[in-house]
């Protein structure tokens, strides 16, 4: 079985708070790096709406209005 080479994004800070993202045979793999043995797979037209509809605000925010983390 070969490694996924793992990618993050360029605006990712040195955390383990970030997504990275890998391709494979079985089409793009997604994962959080703190929990790097939860890979979800999905194909680029899927990640593609996901990255859209979270620019474009559709599932809301992380932050609250003082920029902490809102409690769920």
């Amino acid at each position: 079985m070969s490694e996924n080479r793992w990618q993050k994004s360029s605006f990712s800070t040195g955390g383990n708070e970030c997504i990275e993202l890998a391709a494979s045979v079985d089409g793009t793999l997604f994962r959080e790096s703190d929990t790097p043995g939860l890979i979800l797979t999905t194909n680029r037209t899927r990640l593609r709406t996901l990255a859209l509809g979270i620019k474009a605000g559709d599932f809301g925010s992380p932050l609250g209005g003082n920029g902490k983390r809102a409690r769920p």
